[in-house]
């Protein structure tokens, strides 16, 4: 398995603004990747990750900023440096698998190598090791559209891996596949990157792959970043109620902190249709006392008590609970307001029962709104 390099930054996007007409696809963007790292680009169709990614590729000009990998400026206006798309040595998979049809598997990803010039001989040994790499020495004679969607991925991804470039950029390249296959190759893409090495760039609006695949997550919307982080940290402690929404299910009250503690530490007051409760919490950067802010807690660091106990507490009515087996999945009124709970499948719940929810201090957030 590659090592992650922590030295300096290996992909640099600085202060990437981008404009079509009037429209700022691209709003101050800044962010790096070290050498070797998998770094996915997350959030919904309009909020800029394909137009960062696409002028990363040399495939859009910019506006302002500069993009540099390994110490080399690809993009720079402001100097009037432009690299061409030809010439940054990056490799791509999109969400097509553009690979040709009239060509074997072998051809298909021989093909960069021989536009490249590279020896006869050398190219055998590297695409046999790259076939063997992604599974498909077996299918090597035969042609791309013998193949299912899923071996065409691979397929698409050998070909992209075997100039062994200097950056593999991923647009969408799962969409087009069925859940199961999906699941099987975001897991199976993670291993290949990880083996080969190569610094990668991956574009989704599905959080579930960007969990599992990712050494760290950029979330962004409208154009702009709203946090970056190693996956745990993007869903344990967001940043604000858009990341908190976007990554996963969150209870999402607004508040108002009312006291501040150590470590980040606090209480946020929450009321609904005339009823008020007054929760421990940590505190998200930047704020203090008496700042609205939004209380964020994931269904599962919720527990449904037919007790008060000795700790503060949200009383509400069940209003139903589905047995999944592995879980109970609840949900309470309190007030206006629905809680979903994810408890465990021995608590026994039915409709109508008065409940008590915990909520734990250390994974009860107040964000920004």
């Amino acid at each position: 398995m590659a090592s992650k390099s922590t030295a300096a930054p290996y992909v640099e996007v600085q202060g990437l603004v981008k404009w079509f007409g009037s429209d700022r696809a691209v709003d101050d963007v800044s962010f790096t990747v070290p050498k070797g790292n998998f770094v996915t680009l997350l959030g919904p169709s309009g909020c800029g990750k394909t137009t960062t990614l696409m002028s990363i590729a040399g495939l859009h000009s910019i506006d302002a900023g500069h993009i540099r990998v390994g110490g080399m400026v690809y993009t720079a206006p402001k100097n009037g440096v432009f690299m061409p798309p030809e010439k940054r040595d990056i490799g791509m998979v999109f969400q097509s698998y553009a690979i040709w049809p009239h060509m074997t598997v072998t051809q298909n990803v021989a093909y960069p190598l021989e536009m490249r010039n590279v020896p006869r001989a050398e190219i055998e040994t590297r695409v046999a090791d790259v076939l063997r790499l992604v599974g498909l020495s077996e299918v090597a004679a035969k042609l791309a559209t013998q193949l299912s969607g899923g071996q065409q991925q691979r397929a698409a991804l050998a070909r992209a891996i075997v100039p062994r470039p200097r950056l593999l950029l991923f647009d969408e390249p799962l969409s087009n596949l069925d859940l199961k296959l999906r699941e099987q190759m975001r897991v199976e893409l993670k291993r290949i990157q990880n083996e080969v090495g190569i610094t990668s760039i991956y574009v989704t609006h599905d959080q579930s792959k960007a969990l599992v695949m990712s050494d760290e997550i950029i979330v962004m919307s409208k154009g702009r970043i709203q946090q970056k982080g190693d996956p745990h940290e993007i869903y344990s402690r967001p940043a604000n109620a858009y990341v908190s929404n976007f990554i996963g299910v969150a209870n999402l009250l607004k508040g108002r902190v009312i006291a501040v503690g150590e470590a980040g530490r606090g209480e946020i007051e929450i009321a609904q249709n005339g009823r008020q409760a007054q929760l421990p919490c940590r505190l998200a950067d930047g704020i203090g006392k008496g700042d609205e802010a939004v209380l964020s807690v994931r269904p599962e660091n919720v527990q449904v008590r037919h007790d008060n106990g000795s700790g503060r507490c949200v009383e509400g009515e069940v209003l139903q609970a589905i047995f999944l087996g592995n879980c109970v999945d609840c949900r309470v009124r309190w007030g206006d307001f629905e809680w979903k709970v994810l408890t465990h499948p021995r608590v026994h719940l039915n409709k109508g029962d008065k409940v008590y929810l915990h909520l734990d201090p250390d994974h009860t957030l107040a964000v920004q709104p």
